[in-house]
Formats: C-alpha cells, structure tokens, sequence
C-alpha cells in the first residue's frame, strides 16, 4: 500500500493492532460517581446541581459572565442566532466549509445563508473575503446592514473554527461591528482553543459550544451558550425551559419557547469532563506534535499545524493531501486496514438544500475539500486519576 508507512506511524502513536476510531470519549475521572450521585437524587431531567455547575465551570474556564447549557450545539447556535434577532427577513454570512448544523441552525430561523470564503491555514472563514462581499453587495440603511440584490438584511456573521483551529476571529470582529453585523461564534468545535490569548467563543456577542460524543469532552450529547450579555443570558435560559414563567405551581409560559435544557444526567458527566480538561488537552497537543514531526518529513501530506496567534485544542488533526486522488486513496487504505480517516465535510453551496445560496468566490473552500482529511485524535494514554 502506498500510505502504509503513515498507517503503521498512527498504529504506533496509539500502541495498537486493533481498530482506531477518529476520536473516542474518554471516561478516567469521577463520571461514574457523579452518574450514580445525580441517579441517587432523582433530579436526572433539565434541574438539578450539576446543570449549574457544569455551567459555572465552563463560563470560569472560557473567561464568559454567562453559560447556558442546552440538549446540543445546534440547539445553542438556534437559540443564539434568535436571541440577535436573526428570522425569515434575515440573510447570515457564513462559510461553506462547517458542518451542517451551521446551516441547519440559520434554516431553523427561515433564514438563507450567505457563502464566504475561507482562509487555508484556518480553514475558517476569511476576514478579507467577508470584507469584500460586504463591501460589494451590502449597503448601510437606518444603522442596518442590507442586501443590494436582496433587499435582505446581514442579520448575522457565523464564522465556525474548524477542527478546534481559532480563525482570524478579531478582524472578523472589526468587520462586523463597522458594519454593525452581530458576530456569533459556531464554537462547537474548539473547547480550549484561544486566538491570541482569548479564548474562541468570547470575542461576538454570543457563542454556541458542543458537548457531543466525539468533542473534546463530552455530555453524550450537549452544547452550550456563551456571552458576556446578561439580558441575552436570561433570555436564553428563558426560551429554553419551555418560556415558563416561575411559579410553584402554574404552568404559565408568555412565548413560544423550546425544550433545549441540558438534563442534569448529561450534566453529570460534563463536570467530571471538566476537572479533565486540562489534562485531556495536554495528551492532545503531545499527539498533534507527534503528527507534526512525522509530517514534516513527508513531502507529498502537509499537516495542518494551529495557526499564526492561535493556540488549537486539535480537536481533529488533518492532514491535506496533494489532490483528490491521492486523498481517496489515504481515505481507502487507512479505512481498510482499520484505522478510521475521514475526509472533510461537502460544501454546504454543494448540498442540494443550499445550492441556490448566494456566495462569493470559494476558491479555497473547494481546494481544502479536495484534500483535506482528518486523522486519528483521540486521548492515546491513560489520564491520571
């Protein structure tokens, strides 16, 4: 095989013949004893301790005044994208390169997303390619940014980073708030990751976090609202819990609302997750330099190091192979001989639900999916107890 030598290195790094998954959760702290201690007290739905604290903790160890858990990430971006005022009359600017729950989310609002490119050495969305767009297409009217072709107004900018790697999230943030466009993280991916020294999530005016099972840590399932905006904060936490008005007995509620609160059960496991952190980062970093160090001696795969300013929780490693060919070819082996790679996702313009979109130039958007593919990530050796 022609890529043998790579998979017999990743074999190496994880000391094992057999199959390795992309990025397995691991559970090495007290996830069993706080399981069992929520079960003990019967609060297992959306109240109870754990819910707070696994709040508290996560709003303390991003550097936010408020975090609001909810049942997913999509979950949290729909609600963050609500809570600034994003609906049917709304166009959102994001990148065509992001998981789907980017666009599902902006759909759930009636939304229509708008494309922009991004940067390579990011594969998050381009600060320069935002500028422009907003430059040739937008027009200020009232303090509001609309739509020249549409009629439409920017209801939000959603840039997403990718694999945990911190776009150019400050100039982003400069565009936006010339142009008075309300900037929301997709931040599902990059729990630990900071864009010099700040961490992602904290630099709009509201961020959306996930907890599912392949993320650096887990809830099972989960996600979470970040701001420093304490209306939006007790906004979010209202429309979440169903809209209901607190009353010890009445079912009163004054708006739509959702069921999107975090169980205490999922809860749970995010603190125990939690007191990991640090630690899970640390086993991460250590596989991503290992990564560097092979890669940086083939000449034929570039692998995708954090960014100039960013320090990267490498949630996903990826490497970018020379053209399609070749990635297929990684892609069929390393899969075969039971080491599991993945390509990165199909443009979103590309997806039959999106592909009358406008958008700009993608030249990099569809260069980076031509190739890019992403490596075994997960925690390779026990964590300290």
């Amino acid at each position: 095989m022609k890529y043998q030598d790579t998979i017999d290195f990743i074999r190496s790094l994880y000391k094992t013949d057999e199959f390795i998954s992309l990025h397995a959760p691991v559970f090495r702290g007290n996830e069993k004893t706080y399981l069992n201690e929520c079960i003990d007290s019967t609060f297992v739905s959306s109240v109870g301790k754990f819910v707070d604290r696994f709040e508290n903790m996560v709003a303390e160890f991003v550097g936010a005044k408020f975090a609001i858990a909810t049942v997913n990430g999509t979950a949290a971006l729909h609600i963050a994208l609500k809570l600034v005022g994003v609906d049917k009359e709304s166009e959102v600017i994001t990148q065509p390169l992001t998981f789907i729950a980017t666009c599902n989310a902006i759909s759930y609002c009636n939304a229509k997303p708008v494309f922009v490119d991004v940067d390579k050495d990011t594969m998050g969305l381009s600060p320069e390619s935002l500028a422009a767009f907003l430059k040739e297409y937008t027009a200020m009217q009232n303090g509001i940014c609309i739509n020249k072709m549409t009629g439409r107004k920017i209801g939000a900018v959603v840039p997403m980073h990718t694999f945990g790697h911190p776009c150019r999230i400050d100039k982003i943030a400069k565009t936006c708030n010339k142009y008075n466009i309300p900037l929301i993280e997709d931040a599902a991916e990059s729990l630990g990751s900071y864009y010099r020294g700040k961490h992602t999530g904290t630099f709009g005016k509201i961020s959306a976090f996930s907890f599912n099972g392949n993320k650096t840590i887990t809830t099972g399932g989960g996600g979470m609202i970040v701001t420093d905006n304490e209306k939006l904060a007790k906004r979010a936490k209202h429309i979440t819990t169903t809209a209901k008005i607190p009353h010890p007995h009445e079912y009163l509620h004054d708006e739509i609302g959702y069921n999107y609160r975090l169980p205490n059960i999922n809860a749970a496991l995010g603190c125990a997750q939690m007191e990991k952190l640090a630690e899970i980062l640390a086993n991460k970093r250590e596989t991503a330099e290992a990564y560097r160090r092979y890669f940086s001696k083939r000449a034929d795969i570039s692998f995708c190091s954090e960014p100039e300013g960013a320090t990267s929780n490498y949630w996903l490693n990826a490497i970018i192979l020379e053209n399609t060919r070749e990635r297929d070819v990684f892609l069929k082996e390393s899969n075969d001989a039971g080491v599991m790679t993945r390509p990165i996702w199909r443009l979103m313009n590309r997806l039959g639900m999106f592909k009358n979109a406008l958008h700009g130039s993608l030249e990099n958007a569809h260069w980076l999916e031509s190739r890019v593919v992403n490596i075994p990530s997960g925690v390779r050796s026990r964590i300290k107890k």
